[in-house]
């Protein structure tokens, strides 16, 4: 008969333990299980434990993960967690005795740091490989939009021409920025705490390193009261997953803008289009608002995350473990949605030359060139020729032409402000003011024309490559890690 007494009280159990039982069996099962065979390897490895203990542990191990049903185990109270049943299921195989060898020179606040670390790395490198694919995704229709028009705005308010190319660069240059510091907190999930115990290491002589090689780190770290106390490893990766979805939300919004109905300039294909119940006319780009939703949940969840750290004391807690953890793969879940769906509705949609020729003509875009021209031929000041820039702006408006077509009020205008006839001819005032000659002159480092277009794309590219190819580096040190632990175990267990 089961001593009931040494169970928790059932609202302890139903809103604490239960829950975070149920966590175990779906996110931290298998670290565990890879812990407890690299710990039995280092054991054996450096002479703490006999041969004979090691084969008789890892024989127990192999029959657990082979015989333990872990997705029909509910909670009952009975152990307090899932460590300690299956420290109780080596007790009923080995008995006390040899069973608790296992878990000499460590302490469940060194394995839960090393098993939260395990399970982000997962999740951060599967996350940096959807962003790098995103950033593919964005540079690739970069180089097919290159040349594709469109009106660049500021303060909600039509600014200059520009390319779809440019824009899109532009939001892949902050979002490869954003990949390496994702990457960069990745780095920080690379030191393996197994080893400090408790808090001050062990009287043992553990091999620190060679656990954290077994477990696909790339070394321990340091500090031992660091390993069970800082907390910065999940600081540090939220931050950076809520930087990254602050950054795609604010491209999200100026996709909702470009294909309002009085902007136009963005068409969004039937595939991602959903059609009002009542109203037959109307487009609805609904997933532009599903991404601008997502990101915004994204950041709260990572925010959610990073304020429970805030006010907490420097030493091992549970503000930093179980339900915060549980509560931030949340942040992975949704951040992975906008990651992949971005990447496919951006290369679907296409511009809309028509209206973004519209739009430059209403709004005058180009006459900035208009004024930069009269500073380059007519030996006028930029502020003389910003006059008569605007008042040609204001005239054409006044009368509703394009701008191509106010010459006439051009002219006027400059000889008003100059009091002499202007050197450029109609034709000469047609180009300055054409939308393509403003982008292609606009040829300096990091502008919208051909030449310097061509230069930043190959070098996100090539940033790009670079930051895949240490993402792929770090998933093959793991993957031959885990080989190698693999063997090492295999090789305690008895012929």
């Amino acid at each position: 008969m089961t001593d009931t007494s040494q169970f928790p009280d059932p609202i302890y159990r139903d809103t604490v333990l239960g829950p975070l039982f149920d966590a175990a069996k779906q996110h931290y099962a298998g670290p565990v299980r890879a812990i407890n065979r690299a710990h039995l390897v280092m054991l054996a490895e450096t002479g703490i434990v006999s041969a004979d203990t090691a084969a008789a542990l890892a024989g127990a191990l192999e029959a657990i993960d082979a015989e333990l049903d872990l997705p029909a185990l509910s909670y009952t109270g009975e152990h307090e967690d899932y460590f300690f049943l299956v420290e109780d299921e080596l007790k009923r195989r080995l008995g006390a005795d040899l069973a608790g060898a296992l878990h000499t020179a460590r302490s469940r606040n060194d394995m839960d740091h090393t098993v939260f670390k395990m399970v982000l790395r997962g999740r951060a490198d599967t996350m940096l490989g959807q962003a790098l694919k995103l950033a593919d995704a964005l540079l690739e229709t970069a180089r097919r939009e290159r040349d594709t028009l469109i009106v660049a705005y500021t303060h909600g308010q039509p600014a200059q021409p520009s390319t779809f190319g440019h824009y899109l660069a532009a939001a892949a240059e902050v979002l490869l920025r954003d990949i390496a510091r994702l990457s960069t907190a990745r780095d920080a999930l690379d030191h393996c705490p197994m080893g400090a115990a408790a808090i001050t290491t062990s009287g043992f002589p553990i091999d620190r390193h060679r656990m954290a090689e077994l477990l696909g780190f790339t070394e321990p770290l340091r500090n031992s009261y660091g390993c069970i106390a800082a907390v910065d490893y999940v600081t540090g990766l939220y931050s950076a997953i809520k930087l990254m979805f602050l950054h795609l939300g604010r491209v999200v919004q100026d996709l909702q803008f470009w294909t309002a109905f009085e902007v136009g300039q963005l068409y969004v294909p039937n595939s991602f289009v959903q059609i009002s119940s009542i109203m037959p006319q109307k487009r609805n780009p609904v997933p532009i608002e599903h991404l601008r939703h997502l990101a915004s949940m994204t950041v709260g969840r990572a925010e959610a995350v990073i304020s429970t750290m805030h006010n907490t004391p420097f030493t091992d807690m549970n503000d930093s473990e179980g339900e915060v953890q549980l509560a931030g793969y949340a942040a992975f879940d949704s951040g992975a949605r906008v990651l992949a769906l971005l990447g496919a509705l951006l290369p679907a949609c296409r511009v809309r030359a028509d209206r973004v020729a519209a739009n430059l003509d209403a709004a005058c875009v180009t006459v900035t060139e208009l004024a930069d021209t009269l500073v380059r031929k007519e030996g006028l000041s930029f502020r003389q020729a910003h006059s008569i820039a605007a008042t040609t702006a204001r005239g054409v408006i006044a009368v509703e032409q394009p701008l191509r077509a106010g010459y006439a009020i051009f002219s006027a205008g400059f000889r008003a402000e100059t009091g002499r006839a202007p050197k450029l001819d109609a034709a000469a005032y047609a180009e300055a003011v054409d939308p393509a000659h403003f982008v292609a002159v606009r040829d300096r480092f990091g502008g919208p024309a051909p030449a310097p277009m061509d230069e930043a794309l190959a070098h996100y590219t090539a940033e790009a490559s670079a930051l895949a190819a240490r993402h792929t580096a770090r998933l093959d040190r793991i993957h031959t890690a885990e080989a190698a632990s693999d063997a090492a175990f295999a090789r305690l267990q008895p012929e």
